[in-house]
């Protein structure tokens, strides 16, 4: 198969009630893992490129490794825009190719949220893309977005914004958290806000942002080869299954497979000082993906 819009996968996702991962890669060899775990696994996947990521790549480099990556494929994919900031950013991302794009308008007025977003759907959908849009606030930092305050997703208003911009799925607030560190305790996820969004907009697949799990033994494997990561809090395990369950349609992905990466070429370097050849450290690395990519998918589906 090859890159498809992202409504033929989340649509399908909503339909049969399970969620699609959304993994941020941020160069060959994390593109390979996400693409592998799939087919291993034999569930459709997203392929989520941050603005940073796009920008240090090239989004047309990234489009021509994802296409002949994905080109002789069983599963599924959709190549997305994770939380593009700008009209110009998901424009530059739909000319290059790219299946699917995110506005994020949620650090705008309501009435602004609603106009950006507007203008991308309209831009997208000539061209065959399928856009999600995010209401409300998620806390932490990362790439080129960054919160410090909570505000969970209305309802009401999320049905209003559907209907004035038209957008293919929605990204909620719901107490997940982007970044390494969610928070000094547990995260607790807002499960009546899942319930009463879905109730508002039932025909509209459901985002989580902010779901790393943040294991503790690449945390462990990275300190004790010379990181220095003080503080990390993740959403346990069992909460991502029964979001999974949910109006929940896609969960994103990012910050687990980041450590998963660095634990890898962490730990090689830190063996044989020798090693000087960049695939020995990346496929370790390349490896140590494909395992988390692979733990994600079994909590998801």
């Amino acid at each position: 198969m090859s890159l498809v819009n992202g409504n033929v996968i989340l649509k399908k996702a909503l339909k049969e009630g399970y969620a699609v991962g959304a993994f941020n890669v941020y160069n060959l060899e994390t593109a390979q893992a996400v693409v592998s775990a799939a087919e291993e696994k034999q569930v459709d996947a997203i392929i989520a490129v941050s603005e940073g990521a796009g920008a240090y790549a090239g989004f047309e480099n990234i489009t021509a490794i994802v296409k002949s990556l994905t080109k002789n494929t069983k599963q599924n994919y959709a190549l997305h825009l994770d939380h593009g900031t700008s009209f110009e950013a998901c424009k530059t991302a739909i000319d290059a190719g790219f299946t699917s794009v995110m506005i994020d308008g949620s650090a705008q007025s309501f009435e602004d949220n609603i106009a950006l977003t507007k203008r991308v759907v309209d831009y997208a959908h000539k061209n065959g893309v399928s856009v999600e849009a995010e209401l409300g606030k998620i806390m932490g930092t990362e790439d080129l977005i960054s919160n410090t305050t909570e505000h969970f997703t209305d309802p009401a208003e999320a049905k209003e914004f559907v209907q004035k911009t038209g957008c293919d799925s929605l990204a909620i607030s719901i107490g997940t958290a982007h970044g390494i560190n969610k928070g000094t305790k547990t995260p607790e996820i807002r499960f009546d806000v899942i319930d009463a969004v879905s109730k508002a907009v039932p025909d509209t697949p459901l985002v989580a942002h902010g779901s790393s799990c943040v294991p503790k033994t690449y945390v462990e494997i990275i300190n004790k080869n010379g990181g220095l990561i003080t503080k990390s809090q993740g959403i346990p395990a069992e909460t991502l299954k029964r979001m999974a369950k949910t109006a929940i349609s896609k969960i994103n992905t990012d910050t687990d497979i980041r450590l998963a990466f660095t634990a890898g070429v962490r730990e090689i370097l830190a063996k044989d000082a020798g090693v000087f050849d960049p695939r020995k450290y990346l496929k370790a690395a390349r490896q140590n993906a494909l395992n988390q990519i692979k733990a994600s998918i079994d909590l998801f589906n």
